[in-house]
């Protein structure tokens, strides 16, 4: 009786560790979502014909939550000074905050000059670039911060980079969806290249998964795939059915709605996508800052 007691506690132990590590939480999603955004709107408007309404919301949208993850950055050497421990299971070097924080402030400004270059119908080639490359300095500052030796450095930049596009990407691609509400003559091609761009960066994810899970990535990980049965394995499993799998059929759904125009049967697909894609990079930031598994 005592060891189904103590396997019964298992989830609630694992919740609390990541309850502990919100901040960072929160920081990589608001980040995730903002850096990617932006990188879905460098690729609109270079690849597809996109309207200069629908660019310049983004960018904004990505500028604005850049900025509130700006702001929540100062919380995490509050937060960081707390946990001691096993209260924080990867790696931590704060020598790295003052650098990303000016990298994601940066970001944030030029993400905005790119919103007014786009409202003036002006391009200007080094304003987009350099937001994101801003945007993509700041992941790699942050694994840099919280990934250790060189390839948990390397592998946790992968990570945050695959998150943001899939994270940033989700939402553009469901807001281009309404954009045909009010621009029925955009030609379905861009929402199809956002949904196919989507599908194959969370067909990415799974196999990062599954090469994470089965060499144990990440400070806290093990080989075997065991963190498919351990302490953590509820949320490592709702991570790959909720967060992956069932993305990435709604996501190849979507193409195939987009392709026959039917756009607000594929708007409401991503909008699904929104949430579950959003679950899955919040339980995947969960993992690495409450149990330092790379999922």
């Amino acid at each position: 009786m005592g060891g189904v007691a103590s396997t019964a506690t298992l989830p609630s132990v694992a919740a609390e560790a990541i309850a502990r590590n919100l901040a960072f939480i929160n920081w990589t999603l608001l980040t995730s979502l903002a850096v990617g955004a932006y990188l879905a709107v460098v690729v609109g408007r270079r690849f597809t014909p996109a309207t200069r309404g629908y660019l310049g919301f983004t960018a904004f949208a990505a500028a604005l939550v850049g900025t509130l993850a700006w702001l929540s950055d100062g919380a995490l050497s509050i937060d960081a000074g707390r946990l001691v421990g096993d209260a924080r299971p990867f790696p931590l070097d704060v020598g790295f905050d003052g650098p990303r924080r000016l990298a994601l402030g940066l970001f944030c400004l030029l993400a905005l000059l790119q919103v007014v270059a786009i409202a003036r119908r002006r391009t200007w080639p080094a304003v987009e670039l350099g937001a994101a490359g801003a945007g993509i300095l700041t992941l790699a500052l942050a694994a840099l911060a919280w990934g250790g030796r060189a390839l948990g450095v390397l592998a946790l930049f992968v990570q945050l980079g695959i998150l943001s596009v899939v994270t940033g990407g989700v939402v553009a691609a469901m807001v281009l969806g309404h954009w045909y509400l009010v621009t029925p003559k955009l030609p379905e091609r861009a929402l199809v290249m956002f949904a196919r761009l989507l599908t194959i960066a969370i067909a990415v994810q799974l196999g990062l998964f599954v090469a994470w899970t089965g060499l144990g990535a990440g400070p806290g990980g093990s080989p075997g795939f065991t963190a498919l049965t351990g302490e953590w394995a509820l949320f490592v499993w709702l991570r790959l059915i909720v967060g992956l799998l069932f993305p990435l059929i709604v996501s190849w759904a979507a193409i195939q709605t987009a392709r026959t125009r039917s756009m607000e049967s594929a708007t409401g697909l991503l909008y699904i996508n929104v949430g579950t894609i959003a679950s899955g990079t919040i339980l995947a930031a969960g993992l690495y800052f409450g149990a330092g598994l790379l999922v």
